[in-house]
């Protein structure tokens, strides 16, 4: 039984109703979400058909959740190399080109060698070949420049950037929560 549970992932939601978190998005496995059900840390909002069972008690597995206590998200994410390819969207910032994660590495604008810094504003992702091709120059001297000035993202704008790579899991339930890629008609 629980191997057919271990496909049902709880999505959580903050006191808003919003997601801790687009990517990874917030989930939490079933064992997870029912523990935080029976300790009163979170409403459940939407349910799978699947039902788990005890000899005293049985309820259907959450499929949403939202805590009860709001969590103040961070104003600033973390320095690191996901959270830099997240805003710049896995996006060579020299030749435009997307990339997945393992061939993506990241680039000093100015090089390290020359007094740059690894700072949100000084680095950015690159590909492999613009990286070697730029090597040890500074933009002026070799003309690549980045497409967008690496600056220090907000927790929202990744969020936001988050949103355009949903997980290759979504339950039906998760939808009025996510808003993947759809947009609010004016009404």
């Amino acid at each position: 039984m629980h191997s057919h549970l271990d496909s049902c992932p709880t999505l959580v939601l903050n006191a808003d109703y919003r997601p801790l978190s687009y990517f990874p998005l917030s989930l939490w496995s079933w064992q997870e979400a029912v523990k935080a059900v029976f300790l009163d840390r979170v409403s459940i909002v939407s349910e799978y058909d699947a039902v788990i069972r005890s000899p005293s008690f049985q309820m259907k597995v959450p499929s949403v959740i939202a805590l009860k206590e709001y969590v103040q998200p961070k104003a600033r994410p973390a320095f690191t190399r996901f959270n830099v390819f997240l805003r710049d969207r896995w996006t060579c910032q020299y030749c435009g080109t997307k990339y997945r994660t393992h061939e993506l590495t990241f680039d000093h604008v100015i090089p390290k060698s020359r007094g740059g810094t690894t700072t949100w504003e000084n680095i950015c992702a690159a590909c492999q070949d613009c990286n070697l091709l730029k090597g040890n120059y500074l933009p002026e001297e070799c003309k690549m420049f980045p497409i967008r000035k690496p600056l220090q993202p907000s927790t929202i704008e990744l969020q936001l950037n988050g949103r355009a790579y949903p997980p290759n899991f979504l339950h039906e339930s998760w939808g009025d929560y996510l808003y993947w890629d759809t947009e609010l008609e004016n009404g």
